[in-house]
């Protein structure tokens, strides 16, 4: 890759991280800290309880965007060459990414209702599409390095698609357990793992 084109991949990685720290930042943001009237400890520890759908909401998230934080930071150590049609599926990747601090928001003022939860998920499963959309399109050639094989190009494909399937399980279980249906997503580190573990089928070959 030339001295031009490298720098233009690191702009692109560095804009993408910017946008992935300032949206995690975003999630604590949106947790208040309360003011009740009585200052006794009994009060205090009931606005903290109070909060407690807004401390899950935000490290569910935090765990979902690290995730895919993790994911992009993987599969762009393994690029080594720079093209300009690579930057719009990034893009619309980041602008789900900067989208999340909202639907998080409104998700843990509203734990227990359904359309919250499906607005949450529904936010979950198009940043997934839009990140193994954008993995798709980078991981082959020219894009790749040559010592990336293509064991470990199927493996990050598979992994891609962790994320899109626990949102439609989570969305799925929100039709009985809003609320409950986001306990699949927390456990998203370890469905990643699953799925980089999994062998290649037909039906993952297929999509």
């Amino acid at each position: 890759m030339s001295h031009a084109q490298d720098q233009q991949l690191e702009r692109l990685t560095f804009f993408s991280d910017a946008v992935f720290a300032i949206a995690i930042t975003l999630l604590v943001i949106e947790i208040h800290v309360p003011h009740p009237e009585d200052r006794s400890d009994e009060a205090w520890l009931q606005a903290l309880i109070e909060l407690a759908p807004h401390f899950v909401g935000f490290i569910l998230s935090f765990v979902v965007i690290g995730a895919l934080w993790a994911a992009h930071h993987r599969v762009f150590g393994m690029l080594r060459h720079y093209d300009a049609s690579i930057v719009w599926p990034n893009l619309f990747l980041l602008m789900a990414i900067a989208f999340m601090p909202f639907s998080s928001a409104l998700m843990s003022a509203h734990p227990t209702e359904r359309v919250p939860e499906w607005f949450y998920t529904g936010t979950l499963l198009i940043a997934g599409l839009l990140q193994y959309r954008l993995i798709r399109r980078v991981m082959k050639a020219p894009f790749l390095r040559e010592d990336v094989t293509d064991e470990v190009v199927a493996m990050l494909r598979r992994r891609a698609l962790a994320l899109p399937s626990m949102a439609i399980l989570a969305g799925i279980l929100a039709i009985w357990w809003p609320g409950p249906s986001n306990l699949p997503l927390m456990l998203m580190p370890l469905i990643v793992r699953v799925f980089a573990r999994m062998k290649r089928t037909r039906s993952i070959e297929a999509l």
